[in-house]
């Protein structure tokens, strides 16, 4: 088990940001891989982050198990493991200050496309896309999730011009993510992270998730979330920066 007291400096935030997501600030998580990969190494932060994420996954699955659609399922699923492959490939075969970089930048153009969509922006395949170009959102979903856990925008990219009802938006989603963290697990297995410090680090956030994410319900309730996600999003492109400096210093 992790016992650096600066590890759980940044941990702890970053798991908060991890409930505060599933308790309904959707898009806050993203945050959690660049800050704990400030303080050790990008592909072990994956690993002790990704069964918090699972633990959370099976509460939205349960409540919205008889919600979701399944042909966009069916289509995304099989891309996305095209994607975590090439994200374990490049875990797998490239330096860790590499994957470092990559980690930068992903936050970057995570916290860009999020400030963009809030002013208006959008960047969405058309509604009468082939059944291909899903399975391509898929992948690249699968890829940014592999890499950063932070497979949202592709995901929504593909699913939001659907058109579906919320409550089969929100299940689809939980499904979806619910599949691809289950999905990484022979990766991250293949890549040598799930050692028994790592576990014993991830068991000893989870309490943490749990309660933030019950928080992440009475917070939203009180704050103006379009504020609270602005602050969020410009931190984590100086944070991306400093990804992508540290990875160039070596």
């Amino acid at each position: 088990m992790i016992s650096d007291p600066m590890f759980y400096a940044v941990a702890v935030p970053a798991v908060v940001m991890l409930g505060l997501a599933k308790g309904g600030l959707s898009g806050v998580g993203v945050v959690a891989m660049p800050l704990v990969a400030m303080v050790i190494p990008p592909v072990q932060a994956a690993a002790i982050l990704l069964p918090i994420l699972m633990i959370q996954d099976v509460v939205g699955v349960w409540a919205f198990r008889k919600t979701w659609d399944r042909q966009i399922l069916a289509i995304m699923i099989p891309g996305s493991i095209l994607g975590i492959a090439a994200g374990y490939l490049l875990a797998a075969k490239v330096s860790g200050d590499a994957v470092l970089g990559f980690l930068g930048a992903i936050s970057i153009v995570f916290a860009l496309h999020r400030l963009w969509v809030s002013r208006g922006g959008r960047v969405q395949a058309p509604a009468n896309a082939p059944p291909w170009v899903g399975a391509i959102f898929g992948a690249l979903s699968g890829f940014t999730s592999q890499i950063a856990h932070a497979g949202g925008p592709p995901f929504q990219m593909w699913v939001m011009p659907r058109g579906l009802s919320p409550a089969s938006l929100v299940g689809t989603t939980a499904i979806f993510f619910f599949a691809i963290n289950w999905l990484k697990v022979p990766a991250y297995m293949a890549l040598g992270q799930f050692t028994r410090a790592n576990m014993m680090t991830a068991a000893a956030l989870a309490p943490v998730a749990i309660a933030s994410t019950f928080a992440g319900v009475w917070v939203i309730r009180r704050i103006e979330p379009a504020r609270f996600y602005q602050i969020i999003y410009l931190v984590m492109v100086p944070m991306g920066g400093y990804l992508i400096w540290k990875a160039l210093a070596g």
